[in-house]
């Protein structure tokens, strides 16, 4: 499947551990398309979650219903950061736009920046 950056797919993961997401779920290609398009069968991904308590994040982006595919309000946990196997991407739900990728980059770059 041809992925593209701000993509929303739906990947599945092993059953989940402590915090970790699991199971069927979707997520967010953060991965620059210049990988997208290689024989790298690895993809860096947002988890997205439907638990929207978590929308009260810093730096999580709160997604409506309907908004790239999405078949419910969901937040983009920017917290939740993963590399999955291209395998495991089974479906493409939509695309962010470019308003909703950034604020979705604004947010990674808050967790991850350093002091």
């Amino acid at each position: 499947m041809v992925i593209r950056q701000g993509d929303v797919v739906w990947i599945t993961l092993p059953a989940p551990r402590g915090s970790e997401p699991g199971r069927q779920r979707p997520a967010v290609v953060l991965q620059h398309d210049r990988f997208n398009q290689t024989a790298i069968n690895t993809a860096v991904v947002a988890i997205v979650t439907s638990n929207m308590r978590l929308a009260a994040v810093p730096g999580n982006v709160r997604l409506r219903r309907g908004e790239a595919g999405l078949p419910k309000a969901s937040v983009v946990n920017v917290t939740q950061i993963a590399t999955v196997d291209r395998d495991d991407i089974v479906g493409r739900l939509g695309t962010l736009t470019r308003r909703r990728l950034s604020q979705v980059w604004d947010g990674v770059r808050l967790v991850i920046e350093p002091d």
